[in-house]
């Protein structure tokens, strides 16, 4: 009898968990990161992803959209429609969601600095498609700390820009109560270094520093703060160390949940609850090998979908070949199908946490959470957030760990598949057809962006753009929120790069600390690179000083982590260097390499606009009559484009697959060596 007891528990604890299998868990946001050349062309490739099952729009806009520019300034030559979509006014803004009902759409949309702008031009464009603010759902990222520490597109110091953000955010919660208006973003503190402690630490950090602000900036009442913190959400980062990545999102709803009752006194659990997407982890996708990225994503995709108590409300994937260039609509098509494959057909959204209780993972969380928590009261003493911004602590300790971190791969120590071990390959039939695997931007959407600038500026209101813009610096300065005047802005026909330059009028600009000052140098080092630091000796006793290169980024790519570390490892073996930060123009460079005397230039650009950026360096350096002064190009560079910058004269071009620092610097020097030869 005790047997058939046995026999019937089992029985019915099976019909338990079968019941409980078929109450499956709807899926997270599918989303593609997207959005290229024009307005038009990239409603297109919305269109089309949604009617193949995406469930949400990410949308990527260009450097002169995300940085306050016009498509005419001339920062902006080059760069426009490059990393994403130009919006430069409400025109460009309803052809992008010409034909998609926003009232059913949840946006996200990937800006910061800008972000009031993007959303207040959002919100006029559902106006006009009669849809009520109330019925918008979606996110802007607007989270400036991280761009003053990774991603460089910035525009205001960052008290101002706090400002902004929380204007944002008491303007969204009683107007738009179904959008997230601030995405606190650990994404590209991975991308620039951060260890998993440093990444749950600096968000975390950032998230006060912005609650902080809302809660004293008295544009919400105390008894709303609760609803307030229900609408932050974060977006983060999942590398393929995947195991480790599941642990640190636990961390995170964790640590959240810790923050939102002690420091914030939110008691109902809906407002506690960490609320995440995902984009994962572009860094490591290599160009060597690079049909190996498809299980690199993969991957890191299980990251932040195993684990249900920490599983992301939205995921989007990077597609294989981002490292070689703007992947195709089928290349986005592969990372959606991926999605698609593991969300609905297999198991994993019919069962609870895999993880509860599990003793290997309950350390690892606690570990994360402790070196966290020690990050954490650092950034406090130093006074929050905006301090640790400000002084360049969290910059030094970002640019370290990604010094680390390329010594690591350099030494061998960490192991990439088809990069520094295991490089033998077949030629991948990936890459072999004509457009070399990747798509190349409309050559001509610049040119059209601007015809059709100039077409809006001449159809409008002209004294209602003034009376709008008005309106808009007045907030600024006396305290008032931006947001309405902003709105009144879009339908009056402001442009990005003017509404921007109305908030310049009352701010003014802003350059963030380059951590390249103090970052730590190599200890020791290999043969290889005591053998360079002995070239660079002796190259430097034959000129009569050391030997003397200018690192530069011209442009609005602000992308700065391969500039610092060449920096970094440069000044390590011997070289003297001129580094000034990010966003700087042609002749601004050019300037600089005459009066610093340099004899060398090295320019990092990842935005794709090499080939107009790297011309135009060259003429404003023979302008100066530094015709011997030899050009290096870094960046994600095709190897036709490639082959068309070495035919106009530059000496080296590194590409991402070029991974060892001091080979590229040993590399350079014999440029240097050359033009030195050539000139005598």
């Amino acid at each position: 009898m005790a047997e058939k007891h046995t026999e019937d528990k089992g029985l019915q604890e099976a019909a338990q968990q079968t019941a409980a299998a078929a109450q499956r868990d709807e899926p997270w946001l599918i989303r593609t990161y997207a959005g290229h050349s024009s307005a038009r062309a990239s409603n297109a490739l919305y269109r089309a992803n949604l009617a193949k099952g995406q469930t949400g729009l990410s949308v990527a806009f260009d450097l002169p959209t995300q940085t306050g520019y016009d498509a005419d300034h001339p920062l902006a030559k080059g760069e426009v429609g490059k990393v994403g979509v130009p919006v430069g006014h409400l025109g460009d803004m309803a052809t992008l969601f010409d034909g998609i009902p926003l009232g059913r759409m949840n946006t996200s949309m990937t800006i910061n600095a800008t972000a009031p702008w993007l959303l207040a031009l959002y919100i006029a464009c559902a106006e006009r498609q009669g849809v009520a603010r109330s019925a918008l759902s979606g996110t802007v990222q607007n989270d400036l700390f991280k761009e003053y520490l990774s991603r460089g597109t910035y525009i205001f110091p960052p008290k101002p820009s706090l400002r902004l953000t929380t204007d944002v955010v008491a303007f969204a919660y009683r107007e738009v109560p179904k959008w997230n208006p601030t995405n606190v973003c650990s994404y590209h503190l991975q991308e620039a270094g951060a260890t998993p402690e440093q990444e749950l630490a600096f968000a975390l950090a950032n998230a006060v520093a912005v609650l902080d602000a809302v809660r004293d900036a008295g544009q919400v009442p105390p008894e709303d703060l609760p609803k307030v913190v229900g609408r932050i959400s974060f977006f983060v980062n999942a590398g393929v160390r995947f195991v480790t990545e599941m642990c640190k999102m636990r961390a995170f709803v964790r640590l959240w949940d810790e923050l939102c009752r002690t420091r914030y006194g939110v008691e109902e659990e809906k407002y506690r609850r960490f609320r995440y997407g995902v984009q994962v982890n572009s860094l490591g996708l290599t160009e060597q090998q690079p049909e190996n990225n498809v299980y690199r994503i993969l991957l890191e995709m299980l990251a932040v979908v195993l684990s249900k108590d920490a599983r992301a409300r939205a995921v989007q994937l990077p597609a294989w070949n981002e490292a070689m260039g703007l992947p195709r609509p089928w290349d986005q098509q592969w990372s959606l199908r991926l999605q698609q494959i593991v969300a609905y057909e297999t198991d994993l959204l019919e069962y609870g946490d895999l993880f509860e209780g599990n003793p290997v993972v309950e350390a690892k969380v606690e570990a994360l959470c402790a070196a966290a928590r020690a990050e954490l009261a650092r950034i406090e003493a130093l006074g929050g957030a905006t301090a640790a911004v400000e002084s360049g602590y969290m910059k030094e300790r970002l640019v370290d760990s990604a010094t680390r971190r390329f010594q690591e791969i350099e030494s061998g120590r960490l192991q990439v598949v088809g990069v520094n071990c295991f490089t033998a390959t077949e030629p991948s039939p990936l890459t072999a057809s004509a457009d070399g695997g990747f798509l190349a931007p409309d050559p001509e959407a610049e040119r059209l962006q601007l015809e059709g600038l100039a077409a809006w500026r001449a159809a409008r209101d002209d004294a209602a753009v003034e009376a709008a813009l008005a309106g808009l610096k007045r907030a600024a300065a006396e305290g008032g929120n931006v947001m309405e005047p902003s709105i009144a802005c879009a339908h009056a026909g402001v442009t990005t790069g003017e509404w921007a330059g109305a908030l310049r009028e009352i701010w003014g600009e802003y350059r963030a600390p380059t951590g390249v000052a103090r970052a730590v140098a190599v200890r020791g080092g290999k043969a290889e690179l005591e053998e360079l630091r002995r070239r660079v000796a002796a190259v430097s006793a034959r000129l009569g000083r050391r030997v003397k290169m200018l690192v530069g980024k011209p442009g609005l790519d602000g992308h700065s982590n391969g500039a610092e570390q060449i920096a970094v490892r440069a000044r390590d073996a011997g070289f003297e260097v001129v580094y000034e930060g990010i966003r700087l123009t042609p002749g601004q460079i050019a300037g600089a390499a005459l009066e610093e005397g340099v004899h060398v230039v090295g320019l990092s650009i990842l935005s794709g606009s090499h080939l107009e950026l790297v011309k135009e360096t060259a003429s404003k350096l023979a302008a100066l009559g530094l015709t011997d002064v030899p050009l290096v190009v870094g960046g994600i560079v095709p190897a036709e484009d490639a082959a068309a910058l070495k035919a106009a004269g530059v000496a080296a071009v590194f590409t991402p697959k070029d991974y060892d620092l001091t080979a590229i610097l040993a590399e350079i020097l014999t440029v240097v060596e050359a033009s030195q030869r050539a000139a005598a």
